[in-house]
């Protein structure tokens, strides 16, 4: 097996003299042999290793023996364990996830931590029968290449050493090489749906061929290169269709279906900034079209909305906004505002009264156009200017009761110029860089 993972690590790249790896180490029969294969190496690579375990609050006692074997087995080997505990079932409970999830973002936080403080690659144990396994899940739920690409070799600092491996060639190497480890009890029951595909559909296909994982890793691999070129192809078909942060509708419907949809799928999870990517599936692709041929809006999950209007698509997602008490202008102000410091005066004494305010967007706002001399309602006229709905709330104006002097955005209204002229009126804003400031006044709240 040596040997099957050496071509591996070449082949992807995945190791470089001096590295340093911290091995994902659950104490089973995968992670085991992983630790002893890339310890056999150590030298040839000039390999700086390291352990880390996640110990889950589940299975009491059981999960204690895996964390000491663990240890134990670090000790063996003089390679540093990093151990870290947490209460899953509460964790779940409080993000409204499965524990299953769960687990897994706190194993990814884990790595993501280890990574960052030891400049470190991040070796888990998945194998050719994980990505086998992992294949036909997607395709029981309705799956595309992506879904089809199975588990990636290398993504990002995380390497896969054993992925060409099977699970019997792991259990074979160590009884080979007299290697204990661990059985996670939970593994051999049929409650987590991953257990159902691995007790009973995998023997089915191994009837139909013996070498099932290794057919499974070579269309797996063909998916990849499909998926890796539809990528680039994504990338250019937004970067054609951009326009003010949004994609322009008529690009993308003119664009190849394929294409479209790729791209949607990028852009729809680029504009997501939550821990967990959205996962598109293809009816909202279908609706995301529909919306680009007549407008609306779509859920997509996780608090976001694709939104096209005006031709332009756009995902919005929900937060609190950032608010601000009125600030009025008597005189001369400073204060912050969204990380930018905010400097206006007004020097005609009549003006130096609380009529005029800074403030956020309010019912009723009207803006009068100083070329034109048009007095529209403010939305309409953030809906010529394309701002954004989402952005629109937390916009910083000027105002004199619903007349708006100046606007975020938009620059000054012809009462705003007119007073600008006549006395004086300025509006500076600076970005803010100092993370201790005096300059409280524009009071931000969540």
């Amino acid at each position: 097996m040596i040997d099957t993972v050496l071509q591996t690590v070449n082949r992807c790249g995945m190791l470089q003299k001096g590295d340093a790896v911290v091995v994902a180490l659950s104490g089973g029969a995968d992670s085991v042999s992983l630790l002893h294969c890339l310890y056999s190496i150590k030298e040839s690579f000039d390999l700086s290793l390291h352990a880390a375990h996640l110990h889950h609050g589940i299975r009491g006692a059981e999960a204690d023996r895996d964390a000491q074997f663990c240890k134990i087995l670090c000790e063996k080997y003089n390679i540093p364990f990093h151990l870290r505990h947490a209460d899953i079932p509460k964790l779940a409970s409080e993000q409204k996830i499965s524990e299953e999830l769960c687990g897994r973002q706190e194993r990814q936080k884990l790595y993501h931590d280890l990574s960052a403080s030891l400049h470190a690659k991040v070796a888990t144990a998945h194998t050719a029968s994980d990505s086998a396994e992992t294949l036909l899940f997607h395709l029981a739920r309705g799956t595309s290449f992506r879904g089809a690409a199975g588990i990636a070799p290398v993504r990002g600092f995380l390497i896969r050493p054993l992925i060409d491996c099977t699970r019997e060639q792991v259990e074979r190497y160590c009884a080979e090489n007299a290697l204990d480890y661990v059985t996670d009890s939970t593994n051999l029951t049929d409650d987590y749906t991953r257990n159902r595909i691995r007790h009973h559909l995998i023997p089915l296909f191994r009837e139909l061929n013996p070498r099932f994982e290794d057919a499974a890793r070579r269309f797996c691999d063909n998916q990849y290169l499909i998926k890796d070129y539809m990528d680039s192809r994504a990338q250019a078909l937004i970067r054609q269709a951009t326009e003010n942060g949004a994609l322009r509708a008529d690009v993308l419907l003119a664009a190849h279906p394929a294409e479209r949809a790729a791209a949607l799928l990028r852009y729809c999870q680029s504009a997501q900034t939550g821990k967990e990517p959205l996962s598109l599936e293809t009816r909202h692709l279908d609706l995301l079209c529909g919306i680009l041929r007549h407008g609306g809006a779509v859920p997509l999950g996780r608090g976001c909305t694709a939104i096209c209007k005006q031709g332009l698509l756009r995902v919005r997602q929900s937060q609190k906004l950032c608010r601000m008490f009125p600030v009025p202008l008597n005189g001369s102000v400073s204060f912050l505002y969204h990380r930018q410091r905010v400097d206006a005066a007004v020097y005609d004494s009549k003006n130096e009264s609380n009529s005029l305010v800074f403030r956020n967007r309010q019912p009723g706002d009207r803006f009068t156009y100083v070329k034109r001399g048009v007095t529209k309602p403010l939305r309409k006229a953030l809906n010529e200017k394309k701002i954004p709905d989402e952005k629109r709330g937390s916009l910083l104006l000027l105002c004199q009761g619903a007349v708006v002097l100046w606007c975020e955005g938009l620059g000054f209204s012809a009462q705003g110029e007119a007073l600008r002229r006549s006395a004086g009126l300025s509006i500076e804003i600076s970005r803010w860089q100092s993370k201790q400031s005096n300059f409280q006044k524009g009071l931000e709240h969540a």
